[in-house]
């Protein structure tokens, strides 16, 4: 048998009430609209009634509490990928499917797929670019575009804040700290939201294609930035990554490229979502919005609730590399893969007081939001600058906004966002 294939078999339990444990993983339905509107009440009673469950659908086991979670995120016999170590064959896996090779491509060498030695050496060489002091620096040019836009959208009155503010504000900061012209927003805008529907757990073959398309036209692009940084060099990222050196190691082509790709789709997914998901949580709670308006949570605290209560990130995926692993009494063999519900364990009561309630003043900065391990998010400072400086802007100019329509969520699991908040202040 290869490694990581396992025959049809689920943990099941009577869990009070009644209903099963394998009725409870049925309600886990990342396709249900209804699901997807409020998945709390469901991963609240997986969390419950169990640390961990396989999916026979996704053929994953899942983590749901935020201990064995934290402490998997950390788990160096475990890996974002074993292609360095396994064949797919050996884990069970189809060879990639040739139609989406340039998808494949981008993520060749993104530091979310890989492992050490290749992502200690090039993690090394990004974070000599990619300071706090560098993010520090930035902070000028982040208040710059946030005061820019939201004084428009006070303008109007009633406004949007994904369509004109989020998204063009998150993908202005990156593509200024890239060294991105300004006027290449949408298109780069247009890629991400494509290719990072190819994450979540249920896709589409036209999905697939779009991303793959937009994967190609990404790829080209970067190789054409970076060619013109070689040309006329400065002191933003791309520039830098091309010419950083440590001990006689550089970067290549493909490397600037899947890294180029990686901070800009991962790091405005994040933004927009949690400004997103995070000012929907602050206005259905009353009161909430007025702590931060009068003074008395600042906005840095006000950014980690918004993490933790609505997480942009609701599942992250690993691979079982080494024998003798075992989460939560449950062995689990090399090539099996787990996948961490971010959203389960950032309501664990275990780990949070009254994890239910959305307090702006908790500033818990514990929360797994931003992952953990060797794959903590790079962009971490930089995301929740962006984060805090527009949630004091919006506190400064909208002192009485409020929501003008119910918002809905895309109808995706993994990245969790709004499809528009209509606001009026």
């Amino acid at each position: 048998m290869a490694l990581g294939h396992r025959a049809g078999h689920a943990i099941d339990a009577a869990y009070p009430g009644g209903v099963s444990l394998d009725q409870l993983i049925a309600r886990f339905a990342v396709d249900d609209p209804a699901f997807i509107a409020d998945p709390y009440p469901v991963l609240n009673e997986l969390r419950e009634a169990t640390p961990i469950f396989w999916n026979e659908r996704t053929g994953q086991w899942m983590l749901t509490r935020f201990s064995d979670i934290a402490e998997s995120l950390r788990d160096r016999r475990m890996g974002r990928s074993y292609s360095h170590l396994f064949t797919h064959a050996q884990v069970g896996r189809p060879e990639p499917d040739p139609r989406w090779a340039a998808f494949q491509q981008h993520e060749r060498w993104s530091l979310l797929c890989l492992e050490p030695p290749d992502h200690t050496r090039i993690r090394r060489l990004v974070s000599k670019v990619f300071t706090p002091r560098a993010v520090a620096a930035m902070r000028p040019a982040v208040e710059s575009f946030a005061h820019e836009l939201l004084d428009v959208c006070r303008e109007r009155g009633s406004f949007e804040l994904l369509r004109d503010y989020a998204q063009p504000y998150s993908v202005a900061v990156i593509c200024s700290m890239l060294g991105v012209p300004r006027a290449d927003t949408q298109l780069l805008l247009d890629w991400s939201h494509a290719i990072v529907k190819m994450y979540e757990l249920s896709t589409t073959d036209e999905v697939r294609a779009a991303a793959n398309t937009a994967a190609a036209e990404y790829i080209d692009y970067t190789k054409a930035l970076i060619a013109e940084k070689r040309r006329r060099p400065d002191d933003l990222l791309v520039s830098e990554l091309v010419r950083v050196e440590d001990e006689g190691d550089t970067l290549t082509e493909d490397e600037i490229v899947s890294t180029t790709m990686v901070l800009l789709e991962a790091g405005h997914e994040a933004t927009v979502n949690t400004l997103g998901n995070g000012m929907r949580a602050v206005l259905r709670h009353p009161g909430q919005w007025q702590r931060v308006v009068g003074g008395e949570v600042p906005a840095r605290v006000a950014v980690e609730e918004m993490l933790r209560w609505d997480a942009p990130l609701h599942l992250f995926e690993r691979w079982v590399l080494e024998e003798g692993v075992e989460i939560a009494g449950q062995q689990i063999r090399v090539g099996e893969e787990i996948a961490m519900l971010f959203g389960a364990a950032q309501r664990d009561p275990r780990r949070f007081t009254d994890p239910d309630r959305f307090d702006i003043a908790r500033g818990d900065t514990g929360h797994v939001g931003f992952g953990g391990g060797i794959h903590f998010c790079v962009g971490a400072p930089l995301a929740r600058q962006e984060i805090e400086v527009s949630v004091a802007g919006l506190a400064a100019r909208f002192p009485d906004i409020r929501m003008t329509a119910e918002p809905e969520y895309h109808p995706n699991f993994v990245i969790r966002g709004l499809t528009a908040l209509h606001l009026a202040g």
